[in-house]
């Protein structure tokens, strides 16, 4: 059980919060408390700064284990164990994350809903990413089509709205897996769910925006071909 009590989960609008420090060494530090997303699912982790004093140390990377472990950039003062600190998450990369994340569920809602494809890989950074499909073949018109479709979509300011549930029941929702493999881990007992009210349901552990307006405007810079019925399409979002 981690000691971090991951405040990111609850609300992802946070961007600063007072915490204390468990543990510091080169390898990381642990909070108590802690907004920092600490990756996975294709979405990056958080950078940041802990505030102590008049002293800063800036956070250059997050991971999960036992516990969640906030990397300082080199040469970077360590926070005393103990040490009562301020933490704060870059917001611009933070929010623009979000942006894409939630932009990735819509382009995999609308591939799935209108070409039946499922999700095989993806990736992710500020404003742009890729996503692959196990997808046959590309009709005329597929990238504009897909395009058109998500911004469509953004246009409607669909509430996306973020819940848990016992494995079991989420289990019980119809294509609640939109990946080619079950990405989630059996030892997993609550499964969060993302759901594009209307769109798109699935699990997912990452950090959203609370409607799809809120994503901006997505363009399909790119379809490849990787391969027989595998197709990667690049985004990139924007205003």
């Amino acid at each position: 059980m981690s000691r971090t009590h991951r405040l990111e989960l609850d609300d992802q609008t946070l961007r600063e919060w007072d915490a204390a420090v468990l543990a510091a060494t080169p390898d990381g530090i642990v909070l108590d408390r802690s907004a920092f997303y600490p990756g996975g699912g294709g979405q990056p982790p958080d950078h940041g700064v802990l505030l102590w004093g008049s002293v800063q140390t800036r956070i250059v990377d997050a991971r999960t284990g036992d516990d969640v472990y906030l990397t300082p950039a080199d040469g970077d003062p360590l926070p005393p164990v103990g040490t009562a600190v301020r933490g704060a998450v870059e917001d611009q990369r933070r929010t623009a994350l979000m942006r894409t994340h939630s932009g990735l569920h819509v382009l995999c809602g609308v591939v799935f809903r209108d070409y039946g494809a499922l999700v095989t890989g993806g990736n992710m950074e500020p404003l742009t990413a890729r996503m692959d499909f196990n997808l046959e073949a590309v009709p005329p018109g597929f990238k504009e089509a897909v395009e058109d479709a998500c911004n469509a979509e953004l246009s409607a300011d669909r509430k996306i709205v973020i819940r848990e549930l016992p494995r079991s029941e989420a289990l019980q929702i119809p294509d609640i897996i939109r990946t080619a493999t079950n990405l989630v881990p059996p030892e997993v007992t609550d499964v969060r769910i993302v759901d594009i009210v209307g769109l798109d349901t699935q699990a997912d552990g990452g950090t959203h925006v609370a409607s799809t307006a809120q994503v901006g405007r997505i363009s399909v810079v790119k379809v490849e071909n990787k391969g027989k019925g595998f197709r990667r399409l690049r985004i990139a979002i924007s205003e």
